[in-house]
């Protein structure tokens, strides 16, 4: 929530980073463990509502919380409430029916499809590198849903719909950043990142009707557990673009990885196979191409990509 770099400290800049990237997995996993008795409108809502007053609290001790929530734009805070919901919603539907190591995987589709997005409706060129990235990406995502789409492995319609939704959901969270990208031009990040988590909450809530549940005390505990953590989580990964360019600290995304993997296996019992590796690797080759290639050109994202975290919009 901060508008530049106040000082170069590549160590703290990581260690942000890295402890932002473990909350958000740990989130995640907090949301599977429920999801099989509660339904994602309402995990959104407890995820994006007790993520509010961390956020405030934060806001606050900065002295950010009276001019940074202005804004010029109240629509532009709408429209990426709605995709941004959207795509939390279909991630948290996705984390019930996949493993989570595969689920983290596809996520990491989202710099490629904005890449083409950006092209498609920013009008931003796409040059013999970047088409190189986006074709490796694309191919390392075939590679991780073709055994879920073929019959090759687990063929059962709840994996489908999950690689669908997670792969809906990605393409979404690619809107989201290249909102974002227009946002920031005008919005304050402290504005971007509080509407978000009230526009989530509000719009959560319309799901009421339809079947949420009265959580018994460990249920909530998790729940609430998840919206503190993505709070603490956007402060800490946001902070870490104060002190290093988003560039050095891109790669550090697939640190998710290692998470996800260690979480997957220690409580689900979930163990990543050699297909999904191999695709993952393709895509974050796909990725660390991109990023080499912004920063030559000397493009700095720090600021949707601060804005935008796994399991959001």
């Amino acid at each position: 929530m901060v508008n530049s770099l106040t000082s170069h400290r590549p160590m703290m800049a990581i260690s942000l980073k890295v402890a932002a990237i473990g909350m958000f997995t740990g989130l995640s996993a907090l949301i599977k463990a429920v999801s099989e008795v509660v339904p994602a409108g309402e995990a959104v809502f407890f995820r994006s509502f007790f993520a509010i007053p961390v956020i405030v609290v934060w806001l606050a001790m900065r002295g950010d919380l009276r001019h940074g929530l202005r804004t010029q734009k109240p629509m532009g805070h709408v429209w990426r409430g709605l995709v941004g919901t959207s795509a939390m919603a279909m991630t948290f539907m996705g984390l019930g029916m996949l493993p989570l190591p595969e689920v983290t995987a596809i996520g990491y589709a989202t710099p490629i499809f904005t890449l083409i997005l950006a092209a498609i409706f920013l009008g931003e060129r796409i040059r013999l590198v970047r088409i190189s990235a986006v074709g490796i990406g694309l191919l390392g995502v075939l590679i991780m849903i073709y055994p879920r789409l073929s019959g090759s492995a687990d063929m059962s319609e709840t994996a489908t719909l999950g690689v669908m939704l997670i792969l809906a959901a990605t393409f979404a969270r690619g809107f989201v950043q290249i909102h974002i990208r227009r946002m920031v031009m005008t919005e304050h990040t402290a504005a971007i990142v509080f509407y978000f988590s009230v526009t989530a909450s509000l719009l959560s809530l319309l799901t009421l009707p339809f079947g949420w549940v009265m959580p018994d005390p460990t249920t909530l505990a998790l729940l609430v557990g998840a919206g503190l953590l993505g709070g603490v989580a956007q402060i800490l990964i946001t902070s870490s673009y104060r002190f290093a360019p988003a560039s050095m600290l891109a790669p550090y995304d697939y640190v998710s990885m290692i998470f996800a993997i260690i979480i997957g296996y220690l409580w689900f019992e979930e163990l990543p196979t050699l297909v999904m590796l191999a695709g993952a690797t393709l895509v974050i080759c796909g990725n660390i191409l991109v990023i080499w290639r912004e920063s030559r050109l000397g493009l700095v994202r720090g600021k949707a990509r601060s804005l935008t975290d796994p399991k959001g919009g």
